[in-house]
């Protein structure tokens, strides 16, 4: 059954904190699709969750956006997608990408959207919305 909350974040550090407390709850093998617009606070988010889940630094991830791919290794391993500039899913799979999907650790893919149709159905969805300079909306659906 899917889970769905919300959430206001009033700073990036609020933001942070959020994406620490998701990362020490979230299971070690788990796909996470992120969605929002440029300067949303997606990178913010997942360097909570890096620093929650695999407890890491949160400073040493930065979004892949040239490189499309980041991996961070901890307590667990975490692959960091961000698929802004990926032209289809074809190159997706081309680049062998689709691997990363089914592999242990956790998956976190900004830009989701880019490869919806390759996503697993287990998943959980974050959606970063913009209300302000600093302010946040963060919807977390949760599907098992």
């Amino acid at each position: 059954m899917m889970r769905k909350e919300h959430f206001l974040t009033a700073s990036a550090e609020e933001t942070f904190t959020l994406g620490k407390t998701y990362g020490q709850g979230l299971p070690r093998t788990r796909t996470v699709a992120f969605s929002g617009g440029l300067g949303a606070g997606k990178t913010t988010f997942i360097r909570g969750l890096v620093a929650g889940a695999a407890q890491l630094d949160g400073r040493e991830v930065c979004s892949p956006t040239f490189a499309y791919l980041n991996i961070y290794e901890g307590s667990t391993t975490i692959y960091h997608f961000d698929l802004y500039r990926i032209p289809s899913e074809q190159e997706f799979i081309a680049a062998g990408f689709d691997e990363f999907l089914h592999l242990n650790g956790i998956c976190c893919i900004e830009w989701s959207e880019r490869i919806s149709s390759l996503l697993p159905e287990a998943i959980d969805r974050i959606t970063i919305e913009a209300l302000g300079q600093e302010c946040r909306q963060i919807t977390i659906e949760t599907n098992p």
